[in-house]
């Protein structure tokens, strides 16, 4: 086994000869040989050395993977901004914890200074290392490829061969096939040199260039956000402004002049569901019909919005999330004056869309002596009721199949004017009194579509009216960038394919007239890295260009050729002793060559 290990001026010495040869195959920044007797920096110094420490592609790594576990506890822990109801629920079971995640900013993660200062500095980091590479790389693509070594048997990958063509015509042939395997490629002195793979250094640049667009759409997106949930019943509408979302949540920026003007209403809603099967009760359709406009005058237009295929209205989206009953309750007093009529919307509870909620009275009610007084009635709806004989007021279907609603009754004062605010699903009871039945029990009933509750003494009576109405729970959303970070999600992807499958390599052909009046033929490669690719693409390279440039037997050592065609002394037939790779050539990508690797010629 020879002996590989070769001494520091050995290689500076290979390194001389390759010269601009094997520099600048990548725009990578090339780190400073560290001294043993350094002065002391200043404050100069140290900036500059934080400042290249900050835009090395290792910091860059290190903060994008910091960046990924800080928000970590972002999915892990209730966010103010998502949910404040778990947020307080975690206050109330964690009374240790809670302070000391308040300190640190994990209940509102993505706002805290420590998240907000690694994305800064990644966001700085990587403005630092692709702007200087652009630029490199700009340079690049408007030079040419470098004049080829003086020994072209140094690099990794070589061939060398005897032809009777001129030099001349070996060069014109070179090149001209170079620039059909869509090679950069010119004439300098007695070589042609050529360049191929540029799209990897692209690829590269445009990876962290995607990931600088997807930081500053993600930004933006979190500083102008908003989301809000309404239900809307069959019949009624929707107008895009802040006292009309049942709740909205939006970003620290946004404003409420940022909403898209925009208005619906709800025409029906549409939903079937699987009879039989494993799948019972899997909705097949699910879709709401509505007319909608834009702007104050808009014209209006009709829309089908189904799960996942949102309405588009400028910047906003109108998903459809969700799907109740709102039974169609009237209210009348003693006198039989109806004091309320409308649909209730009721909560699902289940997937079989057991539904509970209240009925609130709040006005023109007076009981019998003739006092103003409110009603609230606690409501639950089955659409498919299982019988008296199930034990259970659970719904069995989805669909209106035997509707169901039980009530119970109380009366008093609901507390809706103490400025606090109160949820439409819930009734404060605590100033409230129950209506007893005979027993005195507290009065409830089932009842079916039609079916009418009497309520004591002649306080009135509540009826369930056959007419059932649906609604529908809409999510709509306004979060800009988001095309912005889907365009550079992709681009990343893209680019980081083109630098990981594209291999940025340079070829160089060299032909001269020998001391025997003989043109020499010299091709040799060099890549970014070590590839079986470049040796195989200048064997390939160089068996075409020897069907353009036929060799001719090597001289033996007195000075006469060899005769050509004769055959070997085993009978089998020669091989042609010219060609590339046959055994009168050079061709070699051995260790045991004095090659200097592409990692080292890189170094330059």
């Amino acid at each position: 086994m020879s002996d590989t290990t070769t001494d520091n001026s050995t290689r500076t010495g290979d390194d001389q000869d390759l010269g601009a040869a094997g520099s600048q195959l990548s725009t990578a920044p090339v780190e400073d040989s560290p001294s043993l007797d350094l002065p002391s920096l200043g404050v100069i110094g140290w900036a500059r050395w934080f400042w290249r420490q900050l835009t090395s592609m290792r910091v860059a790594l290190l903060l994008l993977l910091l960046l990924s576990l800080a928000a970590i506890p972002g999915s892990l822990i209730p966010q103010t901004g998502i949910n404040e109801a778990q947020v307080a629920d975690f206050r109330e079971r964690h009374d240790v914890l809670a302070p000391v995640y308040d300190k640190l900013g994990l209940f509102n993660v993505y706002s805290s200074v420590w998240f907000s200062a690694i994305y800064i500095l990644l966001f700085v980091s990587l403005i630092g290392c692709i702007v200087p590479r652009t630029w490199q790389f700009v340079g690049q693509l408007r030079g040419r490829p470098p004049g080829a070594p003086r020994r072209l048997t140094r690099l990794p990958a070589h061939t060398t061969w005897r032809t009777s063509a001129d030099p001349e015509e070996v060069r014109e042939a070179a090149l001209a096939l170079l620039r059909k395997r869509r090679f950069r490629a010119h004439a300098v002195g007695d070589a042609v040199a050529a360049e191929k793979g540029y799209l990897r250094e692209l690829g590269n640049l445009a990876f962290h260039l995607a990931l600088i667009v997807m930081l500053i759409a993600f930004a933006w997106g979190q500083l102008f956000k908003s989301e809000g949930n309404k239900i809307v019943v069959e019949g009624d509408g929707f107008s895009n402004t802040l006292t009309q979302y049942d709740d909205f949540k939006s970003g620290n920026l946004f404003t409420n002049d940022d909403l898209e003007p925009f208005s619906f209403d709800v025409e029906e809603f549409t939903g079937t569901y699987e009879r039989t099967g494993p799948n019972r009760g899997t909705p097949r359709t699910y879709e709401t019909e509505v007319t909608y406009t834009e702007g104050a005058d808009g014209e209006e237009k009709n829309a089908l919005i189904k799960v996942n295929k949102p309405l588009e209205i400028g910047d906003a989206k109108v998903y459809l999330v969700s799907h109740g009953y709102a039974p169609v309750v009237t209210v009348r007093d003693g006198k039989g004056e109806i004091v309320y009529q409308d649909a209730v919307p009721l909560l699902p509870l289940d997937n079989n869309v057991t539904s509970n909620g209240v009925v609130k009275v709040l006005d023109g009610y007076r009981n019998p002596q003739g006092k103003k007084e409110q009603l609230g009635f606690q409501a639950f709806f089955v659409p498919t009721f299982g019988g008296s004989a199930s034990g259970t007021m659970l719904s069995q279907f989805p669909a209106l199949d035997y509707p169901v609603l039980a009530l119970n009754a109380y009366h008093g004062d609901l507390k809706a004017d103490s400025g606090i605010p109160q949820s439409v699903y819930q009734m404060d009871k605590t100033k409230m009194k129950e209506f007893k039945d005979a027993d005195g029990e507290l009065l409830k009933k089932l009842l079916t579509p039609g079916e009418t509750m009497t309520l004591p003494g002649g306080a009135g009576s509540i009826t369930f009216e056959k007419d059932i109405k649906e609604w529908a729970g809409f999510q709509v959303v306004q979060e800009p960038g988001g095309g912005w970070a889907l365009g550079g999600a992709l681009a990343a992807i893209g680019g980081l394919a083109a630098s990981l499958f594209v291999q940025r390599r340079r070829v160089w052909v060299r032909a001269v007239r020998g001391d025997d009046g003989v043109t020499v033929v010299e091709m040799a490669g060099l890549g970014r890295s070590e590839s079986a690719k470049v040796p195989e693409e200048l064997g390939d390279l160089a068996g075409t260009l020897y069907e353009r440039a036929p060799g001719v037997p090597d001289p033996e050592p007195d000075g006469t050729p060899e005769p050509d065609g004769a055959p070997e002394p085993d009978g089998t037939p020669p091989e042609d002793p010219g060609a590339p790779g046959a055994s009168g050539t050079t061709t070699s990508t051995d260790t045991d060559s004095q090659a200097v690797p592409a990692e080292g010629a890189e170094q330059q």
